[in-house]
């Protein structure tokens, strides 16, 4: 083995003033990187909880929105079915048979009791009425009962109520 040269003095300098500014800055570098880091975690945090909570109420929103055109749909999908089978019992009602007239004026009267039925299509029936009975008997149905002022209809047993009701309780409960 050929002797390696031996190594050559070192020469070991220390400084005693203070460091430059730029030294300090350099040595601080980074603990601003983690700040920096820390800052951006912070604000992306805050912006995904308040984007999550924005969503959540907007989903609500929908839900309630979609739970209310359901009910508007349904309720206007009932009605239409209503005024549907109005039509054919008023149709039966004005028919010149006997039979057949019995049943449309059953069929009124079961119709007239209905949710569905609103103050103007009463109104029809009034006026179906007074054409089955003529307009002599316009104030009495023929069974020696007079009408109800406000709806004019009288139910089979002759019982006077209103939207056509009878005696029973069709009261609705409020909730508060």
């Amino acid at each position: 083995m050929t002797p390696a040269p031996s190594p050559s003095t070192l020469d070991v300098v220390v400084h005693s003033g203070p460091a430059d500014w730029w030294v300090i800055l350099a040595g601080l570098g980074p603990l601003a990187v983690l700040i920096a880091a820390l800052l951006a975690f912070y604000i992306n945090w805050r912006t995904l909880k308040q984007r999550t909570a924005a969503d959540a109420t907007a989903l609500e929103q929908k839900r309630e929105a979609d739970a209310h055109a359901l009910l508007q749909k349904t309720e206007a999908d009932s009605r239409a079915e209503w005024w549907r089978r109005t039509q054919w019992a008023l149709d039966r009602a004005l028919d010149q048979d006997e039979g057949t007239k019995a049943l449309g004026l059953a069929t009124l009267e079961v119709l007239a009791r209905s949710e569905l039925a609103r103050n103007e299509e009463l109104e029809l029936f009034d006026i179906a009425w007074k054409s089955v009975w003529g307009d002599e008997n316009a104030d009495d149905d023929g069974l020696g009962t007079e009408a109800d002022p406000e709806t004019g209809f009288v139910d089979a047993g002759g019982n006077i109520g209103e939207n056509g009701t009878t005696g029973e309780d069709t009261t609705k409960e409020v909730g508060p």
